[in-house]
């Protein structure tokens, strides 16, 4: 519904600085807007998804003409609202997530999945703001998103000026780096669009030589298939052999591109309490996330990103990581010792998949140079 039919007369930029300071006073670190025209990109998703570079996440192949499209997600759509929101817990160190990655006995969980399930937080803050919206000009077409529907919302923050690709294909800002997440308001309210930001990665590429499984195939191009957050994550099956001991003491997602971007020296720590860690997953040993049961998983994972994996895959994944303790020279004797008793103890009892894991990291089918 366009502006000169709303309830309350405003002009547009006196509208765009008051959803500007709304933003921010629910919590949101970046707001810009776009059109939902996606141009070449949506031809690039094709491509990619003609490749087969998205593995197992069959969703973004059924759902790629809603992707291209964002205007059929929201009948009269015509811009898009972005937000980013800071996640990095005040608590989080880079240098120290470096000392955990060389330590093989500590198990590593991404950093944005340490607190409380971001799409809850920012669903719940998206969906107050279009009704501060809706108080504010009068009824109008929206919808709310979270990385929960088909939509290309990197691509769109790119778009609105949030920031820039970097060449891990992670959206950059050169005010908090990488380590932010994004949220979407669709409207058919044409509001005033605000302009691209120019790139700033130039010739670095310390993201695609960090990265464990060379994922990152070229600049701005991602195999997921190849990926430790999509094996770890996205992925159900067993993880390929020729990943596993790349994947190091990865229980649940990668961090290693981000933290070696040098953008992220300008990463802002987030004051939510939301993304502050929970049950020690900051410090924790793969010897104590493999103690929980089941029941324990589901209850200290109530409102985490994580629970959606399952016990299963948490448990393959550990096994991957206790298999490189396993292998590891700065792992001791008495360290392995413990750790093979313990994978050996399971075994009889673990399902298919995680029995499949067991095996490998304790010597059956394991393929070290």
């Amino acid at each position: 519904m366009p502006l000169s039919n709303q309830s309350e007369s405003l002009n547009q930029p006196d509208l765009r600085n008051w959803l500007g300071e709304q933003a921010e006073r629910l919590g949101f670190d970046g707001l810009r807007i776009t059109d939902t025209h996606l141009g070449p990109a949506s031809e690039r998703l094709q491509e990619w998804l003609a490749e087969g570079r998205h593995g197992h996440m069959d969703y973004m192949e059924r759902h790629a003409d809603l992707r291209a499209k964002p205007e059929l997600l929201v009948p009269g759509a015509v811009r898009v609202i972005c937000v980013s929101m800071n996640y990095l817990p005040l608590e989080s160190d880079f240098d120290a997530e470096w000392r955990r990655l060389a330590d093989p006995t500590q198990a590593v969980v991404s950093l944005y999945a340490r607190g409380r399930d971001y799409h809850k937080v920012l669903r719940n803050r998206l969906q107050e703001f279009a009704k501060l919206i809706e108080e504010k000009i009068g009824a109008f077409g929206y919808r709310v998103f979270t990385d929960s529907a088909p939509l290309m919302e990197v691509e769109l923050a790119r778009k609105a000026g949030l920031g820039w690709r970097g060449k891990h294909t992670l959206l950059l800002n050169r005010e908090s780096g990488s380590t932010f997440f994004l949220g979407e308001i669709l409207v058919d309210v044409p509001l005033p669009m605000d302009e691209e930001q120019a790139e700033h990665c130039g010739t670095c590429q310390s993201c695609i030589d960090v990265c464990p499984t060379q994922a990152i195939t070229a600049p701005y191009q991602l195999d997921a298939r190849r990926c430790i957050s999509y094996l770890t994550i996205e992925n159900p099956e067993a993880i390929p052999v020729e990943f596993r001991s790349a994947m190091g003491n990865r229980v649940y997602g990668c961090d290693d591109c981000q933290l070696i971007c040098p953008w992220n020296k300008f990463a802002q720590r987030t004051s939510l309490p939301d993304f502050a860690q929970r049950h020690g997953l900051g410090q924790a040993s793969l010897l104590h996330l493999w103690s929980w049961t089941e029941t324990e998983f589901e209850q200290r994972h109530e409102g985490s990103a994580i629970r959606r994996i399952g016990y299963s895959r948490w448990r393959r994944n550990l096994a991957v990581a206790m298999g490189n303790a396993l292998a590891s020279s700065t792992v001791s004797e008495a360290e392995k010792a413990q750790i093979h008793q313990i994978l050996s103890a399971a075994l009889g009892t673990a399902d298919p998949l995680v029995a499949e894991h067991i095996e490998w990291a304790l010597g059956a089918d394991r393929a070290y140079n």
